[in-house]
């Protein structure tokens, strides 16, 4: 799917903003990303009140592999195909899309207080190099000395 057809596709939903993203696209409003195109297919945004909308129509989550395993993401899920010639019921899915993106934003924002308040903290100062002993130079200094009397003598 190319720029200009996710323009189209989501015009009855309104303005979006379309980003490059991994191998596609990410697609978001008024700031949160609600949507990704990429090569396997659209997927949007879902949580436990949209997974049953997608799962009524036989849909999947998204996923990928790695080199050991296929990884399961369950916030997002493929878009049922039949809603490609539906675009108000797209709309309808996607404004459903990004209320989950949105619920999920704020369930993250206590994780974000906590990480600000850590920076705030003072740090401990960082502890000072001791000098290197004088006990190890002098043991060095007589194996040169040493070296030195062995071969003059």
């Amino acid at each position: 799917m190319d720029r200009e057809f996710l323009i189209d596709l989501f015009a009855d939903f309104g303005p979006v903003t379309i980003r490059k993203m991994f191998s596609g696209y990410g697609i978001s409003a008024d700031g949160v990303n609600f949507a990704l195109s990429l090569r396997a297919g659209l997927f949007f945004r879902a949580d436990e009140t949209t997974i049953p909308d997608f799962e009524a129509e036989g849909s999947k989550p998204f996923q990928y592999q790695t080199r050991a395993k296929t990884v399961m993401v369950n916030s997002y899920w493929e878009l049922p195909a039949r809603l490609f010639d539906d675009s108000a019921e797209l709309a309808q899915w996607a404004r459903a899309a990004l209320a989950a993106a949105q619920r999920a934003k704020v369930k993250k924002r206590p994780k974000a207080k906590r990480a600000a308040a850590k920076k705030a903290k003072p740090k401990n100062p960082v502890a000072k190099k001791r000098p290197a002993s004088t006990t190890a130079k002098k043991a060095v200094g007589t194996v040169g000395k040493a070296k030195r009397a062995r071969r003059s003598g």
